[in-house]
């Protein structure tokens, strides 16, 4: 089960996206309407998906936190997995669409002239403050939490900051000097970094819905807690498989044939405990075994 706390940071942090994606797209609105720059066109469209994929991961989020029940006895985390998937292809499409546009535009010799810069520089650079903020959040609950659903959320907002940049480039050297396509060479490396970044976030949630083992340092590290537990004779067959920000352990524990059922049971819940402790994100069920006489 996943802990309260974990849970309230995962919503938090879904919540927060929401409401800055919201305020990223009014602010940019305004600005496209100020300036006429195709750059503040291109980090508006992708503010609006950013707004439409962080609705979907808040609703992804909320549904994973819910307990386990009759049909789903080992909860719902399963739904990090798929709504980061879907993020990650909506990512590679956004990139693939970001890189079209940026090369047509550093391709066509007429390039409308832009105003009031000044203005959409401000918002710009807002934004980029605002997003910084957020990215820094969700790094912070992503590394807490393990959830994939808020750092394929966070790849948005990173993705983002390139774009911006470039924006803010583009109406400068506009003002300054005239020109207007700088953007362009900007959202190329941008869409690149975004592509890479969806392929390692795709990756994660397809092994997860394949039930991929769990990470092999973590399976290590379990097998050195099992190994040294006062009782635990040795062990096998210790198996993982994640679900969404979720690590499912399954371990067969060797004890001695002669001690009592209650003392078998209380090195068993021992050393479920001290996994936990480790390995908070884990959900660990141990079966007792007798171990072989030599």
């Amino acid at each position: 089960m996943s802990t309260p706390a974990s849970t309230r940071l995962t919503l938090t942090a879904g919540a927060a996206s929401v409401g800055m994606a919201a305020l990223l797209v009014a602010l940019k609105l305004w600005a496209l309407g100020e300036t006429g720059a195709l750059s503040v066109a291109a980090s508006l469209a992708d503010s609006a998906m950013d707004l439409m994929m962080s609705l979907a991961a808040m609703a992804a989020l909320i549904y994973a936190a819910k307990p386990a029940d009759e049909d789903h006895a080992f909860g719902h985390t399963s739904a990090e997995d798929l709504a980061a998937l879907g993020q990650a292809i909506f990512i590679l499409i956004s990139a693939a669409i970001i890189a079209f546009a940026a090369a047509q535009r550093l391709l066509d010799p007429a390039t409308a002239p832009l105003q009031s810069e000044t203005r959409g520089i401000v918002v710009m650079a807002l934004s980029v403050a605002l997003t910084l903020g957020l990215v820094l959040w969700q790094g912070r609950v992503a590394r807490r939490t393990g959830s994939r659903v808020v750092a394929a959320d966070r790849l948005h907002y990173l993705g983002d900051l390139l774009p911006n940049i470039g924006a803010i480039a583009s109406l400068w050297a506009s003002s300054t000097f005239g020109m207007s396509q700088i953007d362009s060479i900007v959202a190329i490396g941008a869409a690149v970094m975004l592509s890479l970044g969806a392929l390692r976030i795709g990756k994660g949630a397809w092994d997860a819905l394949m039930d991929r083992r769990a990470d092999p340092a973590i399976i290590a590290g379990i097998a050195e807690i099992a190994r040294g537990w006062p009782g635990v004779h040795g062990f096998h067959d210790l198996k993982t498989r994640t679900a969404g920000s979720r690590i499912f352990v399954n371990i067969h524990i060797e004890l001695d044939g002669a001690q009592t059922l209650r003392e078998a049971h209380a090195i068993g819940a021992g050393l479920r405990r001290a996994i936990l402790r480790a390995y908070p994100q884990t959900d660990v069920i141990i079966h007792k075994d007798v171990a072989n006489e030599t």
